[in-house]
């Protein structure tokens, strides 16, 4: 499987979308398991509706999760937006955003490498998805500020990362 090589052998991880469903049915999103490596769901969020996507690959252990935005870029503003991206992935631990090249929807990417794990978690999925969600929520505003509000990319991020402090 890979250029490096280990003397034992290891047993192929459990489809981590037999658990991805469990939670998605337990929150009550629409889900849709299209095969045994896909899977689409629908999660509310404060901004927008994100569409998850679920892709796991049994030959290298592997599963790719994306979490689109309900938003589309248009052509003229995806410049400012590609320089967003790479500003707001400075901020990130995990995963990265990126735009959907056909249709210029910003997504939310992760990959889990599971090669010698009997499977993932339901708490690393969860908090796998929790992540995302987290993260295109607190990004929103500054992809808004940039698509709608015509501001530059520094300055829609600066905008966006205010925190307020104490109540109104």
């Amino acid at each position: 499987m890979s250029a490096l090589s280990t003397p034992t052998q290891e047993k192929a991880a459990a489809n981590p979308l037999d658990v991805m469903e469990q939670i998605v049915t337990a929150n009550d999103w629409v889900f849709d398991r299209r095969s045994d490596s896909e899977m689409a769901a629908e999660a509310p969020g404060k901004w927008c509706d994100y569409g998850l996507y679920f892709s796991w690959s049994h030959e290298i252990s592997a599963m790719h999760f994306t979490c689109a935005f309900d938003l589309k870029v248009p052509e003229r503003r995806r410049t400012a937006l590609y320089e967003l991206l790479a500003l707001a992935n400075e901020r990130l631990w995990i995963g990265h955003f990126g735009m959907d090249s056909d249709d210029g929807m910003p997504v939310f990417r992760h990959s889990v490498l599971l090669r010698g794990a009997p499977g993932a978690s339901s708490e690393s999925l969860e908090d796998m998805v929790d992540i995302a969600i987290t993260e295109c929520e607190r990004f929103f505003p500054a992809f808004q500020f940039v698509l709608w509000g015509g501001k530059p990319p520094v300055e829609a991020m600066q905008a966006a990362m205010l925190e307020c402090a104490g109540e109104a």
